[in-house]
């Protein structure tokens, strides 16, 4: 198969060269790796060009056009010459046989997603998510898989107009939805390892208070977003009555944990949902 690799990057230049040393090391060599730079102002252009002739079809490509990743991903899958999209993150890194796998996925399907590993490149492994199956929503609907590990053919990508840069959270869970209503499965790729890498982490309790947050909330507002999308096609989702009982209850067992991380996520998930809600209603 001809996989071409996209890889968006903005500010990438502590850890872009892990994952392209990762695709040096594949047991199967990808058809060719896009760099689709977001507007970078650190030297990721300059570590990634290292890389020029130690990948095939190597290109680092400007997308600075609109900030996200979005935006980065659908202008790399404009630069592809292959037939098949592999779409990885700049600061991750893929397993040996990550390009192996998809190899073999796409001999009998068309939409794929890699597995997450949060053990190796993260001293804390508390999350879970797409580590034996894709995600779900609570209210199960159309299932997902994080951006960072999606594999899909370019004419499947082409025809459902690509990632939407309009949806700012939850973008990826927008694409797999849109794909899948198209009538293409998403097919969980076990043998597919992608190595997550957290954010890094704040200096003070308070800063990683406001960036768990904010995270948070962004997925809340994200998903708001995506009910009011879909809820015609049978997208399900708690309104508001009952969130509004659970905010002041979240609140007040943040201030009575110590800002404990669990209870600071799921206030601002709430709050995200709700500001969602309200901001499309």
């Amino acid at each position: 198969m001809k996989i071409s690799v996209v890889i968006p990057c903005f500010n990438g230049a502590s850890v872009i060269d892990k994952q392209l040393e990762a695709l040096t090391q594949q047991t199967v060599s990808p058809y060719e790796v896009i760099v689709a730079d977001n507007g970078s102002t650190d030297n990721s252009q300059a570590i990634a060009e290292q890389y020029r002739d130690r990948l095939p079809g190597f290109k680092v490509i400007d997308a600075a056009g609109v900030k996200g990743a979005s935006h980065a991903r659908n202008r790399g899958a404009i630069a592809v010459t292959g037939d098949c999209l592999a779409f990885c993150d700049a600061d991750d890194v893929v397993g040996k046989r990550w390009m192996e796998a998809l190899d073999l996925a796409f001999r009998s399907h068309d939409f794929l997603a890699c597995r997450l590993d949060y053990e190796k490149l993260n001293h804390d492994t508390t999350n879970t998510a797409q580590t034996n199956d894709l995600q779900n929503f609570r209210t199960p609907f159309y299932p997902f898989a994080g951006g960072c590990g999606l594999a899909i053919r370019k004419a499947i990508h082409d025809a459902v107009g690509g990632f939407d840069e309009s949806v700012l959270y939850l973008e990826d869970a927008d694409y797999c939805i849109r794909v899948q209503m198209a009538g293409y499965p998403l097919v969980f790729v076990p043998d597919a390892v992608v190595h997550y890498r957290y954010a890094e982490g704040k200096s003070s309790l308070l800063g990683t208070c406001r960036a768990n947050y904010r995270k948070a909330h962004n997925w809340g507002y994200g998903l708001a977003t995506l009910y009011l999308r879909y809820r015609n096609q049978g997208m399900k989702l708690y309104g508001l009555p009952p969130r509004l009982v659970l905010i002041p209850l979240w609140g007040l067992r943040v201030l009575g944990s110590g800002f404990n991380p669990h209870s600071v996520w799921r206030l601002g998930w709430h709050m995200g949902v709700v500001e969602g809600l309200l901001a499309h209603p």
